[in-house]
């Protein structure tokens, strides 16, 4: 004769039923992290097809900038672009107009306040890309720990169950266990993913910076010996 018991079994312990069965704190807390895993990877996909974006047009933009014969014209036709690149350029560009636009120039002068206009460009973007990514390292570092209050809220759940059953039988059991358990689990599957693109878009914004400082560095290698040959 089969049993209706194990036969419901795999039923009790679907993820739907899990929830379902759940009392309203260990409700809260799964909801909660589902909500963060939603988050988490809407940052992830807007994140990583910006950093894709800004990598291809950075790039387009600095070849096109070394091939220009005309750097003021290059400036009124692509300094207002929304890229970094562009916008470190525009910064070095209003630097030098204001610093060389006196009959003395003050060379020395002029190549700090260069400096200072486009590494201030750099920081403000680079702050700009990752505005967001506190988000992941909170959601990271947090979303385990709300998964373990679930589960050790569900687990007195289970006791409170078995001493009013007056019974230590796994049926009584199992259900509160697996609930307090399933929330552990979905406090992972929220952090993990945080965590990993993190660390990965961090190192895609270190790059980015990278390579606006090079770019920064070089342009203000041009400027300066454009100042050499003001009189």
């Amino acid at each position: 004769m089969s049993n209706p018991g194990a036969a419901g079994a795999p039923e009790m312990m679907s993820p739907v039923a899990l929830f379902m069965q759940a009392d309203i704190v260990v409700k809260a807390v799964m909801i909660g992290l589902i909500l963060a895993s939603i988050w988490t990877w809407a940052i992830i996909l807007s994140h990583a097809l910006r950093i894709r974006r800004i990598n291809h047009d950075d790039a387009r933009f600095e070849r096109e900038f070394w091939a220009a014969d005309d750097m003021d014209r290059f400036f009124d036709k692509r300094a207002k672009e929304d890229l970094p690149s562009a916008k470190v350029f525009g910064a070095g560009i209003a630097e030098w107009r204001r610093s060389t636009v006196g009959k003395v120039v003050d060379r020395e002068g002029a190549r700090s306040r260069l400096a200072n206009a486009m590494h201030s460009t750099i920081t403000a973007e680079v702050d700009r890309l990752a505005e967001r990514l506190n988000i992941l390292a909170t959601i990271g570092s947090v979303a385990p720990f709300v998964g373990l209050f679930g589960t050790v809220w569900g687990i007195m759940r289970s006791f409170s169950d078995i001493a009013g059953a007056n019974s230590t039988s796994l049926a009584v059991v199992a259900p509160g266990i697996a609930e307090a358990l399933f929330a552990t689990a979905i406090g992972l599957f929220a952090a993990i993913p945080a965590v990993i693109a993190y660390n990965r878009m961090s190192y895609g914004i270190n790059r980015i910076e990278a390579r606006l400082t090079r770019f920064a560095d070089a342009f203000h290698g041009t400027l300066s010996r454009e100042l050499e040959r003001e009189v």
